[in-house]
């Protein structure tokens, strides 16, 4: 009996130890469970506090001192290009320079997240691409063409200067450049090129004796011969031929980079060409036509035939051809053995047909007449006579033609109305029918890239940076050209093509002389219009 009381007594024992422990075990996995609930938190906290105040890892999209640029190539090392050492802004200096008007911060920042825009390039990062150029341009149009030339892979410029280009105030601040070799237009390169093999060879001949875009066709062909020599000892892989008015838009590549779709062209081809298309403008106060344009048209060759045909009418409005100027594009070449210019849109190979491809993505965008102003300058350039047979004489293209008459021979307000008119695209509804049909586009890199080097002080900084002064050497060069563009090189063209030049006569005597027995080798591409519509398109 006893025993069985104690036995009673017990139960309440067990049962109450039994009911701490299981309360001990439950308190145990409570906080267990808070505290594994917290830890991330926690951990979110910290990373999301250390994002926001910049301790963690630059923002790869910042390029500070210790971060690329997210533009930088992969691998590369942290070289940075002059002018992009500091984010500072506009230098105490003045300059007094026009050029320097529109190289400043925007008021209004549009990319804040570029930090210095600093860039790194590996020596041996392949391919190593260079572009050359014959230009008159100023600072406010070649800065931001070369730079963001350099953005997308370029690695080295070949610029050949004359009139303002060549001046001491811009040509100072080109020469203080990474990358970039200015060749001044002087009497002693004339008699060089007046050497050169492709002044003797049939191929040119029949662009000699003309002047205006004639000879400038001729201007940029000699000099793209040298150039193709600068860049063989340069190591250059490839070589392109643009004006200051035109910016590669590589499209189709993995990344917004020049360099990377050449890396990805096969080794079996030898010239890549890149369609054209052509600046649409939608207003007539255009003043940096690079950041103010978005709208192109689309090149033949990256449209549907039937699109193209279809639309021909009214993508022209009345003018003479679907594109302003021209329609065949520019093209890269490889650097190899024999290459040679075949005029200012294309190369070619004295021991071969080159292996050429044509980009399906990728474009050259040409900003021709985007400005008002580009009539009259265009005008003040050419001496011809305002008469439709003589403009054929100094024109290749049709619509350039009717320019050059009209700013000769109208008022200011005619002229505003006939540039409404041909060039502005002010017809909403029409707009938007031709952006639905994929004949306009909107391209907005350029615009974004230059803005952001631009709002970086880029620009600015490299013209602050540029020596004060320029070697004894180099200044009179400089003069020399400058004032040669403008007069004596006319001259001494002229005198060329009818023979001045004794010691040379012979030799273009000899050219004249077996043109007819010549007709073998292929003339020299010349700027081309798109394909015309006619009945037979339809069909």
């Amino acid at each position: 009996m006893p025993s069985h009381h104690h036995h009673h007594r017990s139960t309440p024992l067990l049962s109450s130890a039994t009911s701490a422990t299981s309360s001990s075990s439950q308190s145990f996995l409570s906080k267990l469970l808070l505290l594994l609930t917290l830890l991330p938190l926690s951990l979110a906290a910290l990373a999301f506090v250390l994002q926001w105040r910049g301790g963690g890892e630059s923002d790869p999209t910042i390029a500070t001192s210790g971060a690329y640029s997210r533009w930088a190539p992969r691998g590369s090392h942290h070289e940075v290009f002059p002018g992009m050492e500091t984010f500072s802004p506009l230098s105490p200096k003045s300059h007094s320079s026009s050029d320097c008007i529109n190289l400043g911060r925007s008021s209004s920042p549009s990319l804040p997240y570029y930090g210095d825009w600093k860039f790194g390039f590996e020596a041996n990062l392949r391919p190593k691409i260079c572009i050359t150029t014959s230009t008159s341009a100023g600072l406010e149009q070649i800065l931001p063409w070369m730079f963001y030339h350099k953005v997308i892979g370029v690695a080295t410029f070949f610029l050949f200067v004359e009139g303002h280009a060549a001046s001491p105030n811009v040509s100072k601040v080109l020469e203080s450049i990474s990358g970039v070799k200015v060749i001044y237009r002087t009497r002693e390169l004339e008699e060089q090129q007046a050497k050169s093999r492709i002044w003797n060879e049939t191929w040119l001949s029949s662009f000699f004796y003309k002047p205006c875009n004639y000879e400038l066709f001729v201007k940029q062909s000699l000099n793209m011969e040298m150039a193709i020599v600068m860049a063989r000892d340069a190591g250059m892989d490839w070589i392109l031929h643009l004006d200051t008015d035109e910016l590669i838009h590589p499209a189709g590549a993995r990344e917004y980079s020049l360099r990377q779709l050449l890396l990805d062209v096969p080794s079996n081809v030898d010239m890549v060409i890149f369609p054209n298309y052509e600046s649409s403008v939608e207003r007539d106060d255009i003043k940096d036509p690079f950041t103010e344009v978005s709208m192109f048209k689309k090149n033949f060759d990256h449209l549907p035939k039937d699109t193209y045909f279809g639309m021909y009418k009214e993508s022209t409005r009345g003018n003479p051809n679907y594109f302003l100027t021209y329609g065949n594009g520019k093209a890269a070449a490889r650097i190899q053995d024999h290459l040679r210019p075949n005029g200012a849109h294309r190369w070619h190979n004295y021991m071969k047909t080159p292996n050429e491809i044509k980009l399906e993505e990728a474009a050259v965008l040409h900003y021709t007449y985007a400005k008002f102003s580009d009539l009259t300058s265009r005008r003040d350039r050419c001496g011809c006579k305002p008469t439709k047979e003589d403009v054929k004489r100094c024109f290749m293209l049709e619509f350039d033609r009717s320019a050059f008459i009209i700013a000769s021979t109208a008022t200011e307000e005619e002229m505003l109305n006939w540039y409404r008119e041909h060039v502005v695209w002010g017809d909403k509804d029409l707009r938007l029918k031709l952006l639905r049909k994929g004949i306009l586009t909107r391209i907005y890199a350029p615009t974004a890239i230059i803005q952001g080097l631009r709002e970086s002080g880029v620009f600015s900084s490299v013209i602050a940076n540029a020596p004060s002064t320029i070697s004894k050497d180099k200044f009179l060069a400089s003069i020399d050209s400058s004032n040669s563009s403008r007069v004596v090189s006319l001259a001494s063209h002229a005198s060329r093509k009818i023979g001045s030049y004794r010691q040379h006569q012979p030799s273009v005597r000899k050219v004249l002389e077996i043109e007819a027995s010549a007709a073998h080798e292929e003339a020299a591409v010349p700027p081309l219009s798109p394909p015309a519509w006619t009945v037979t398109s339809e069909q």
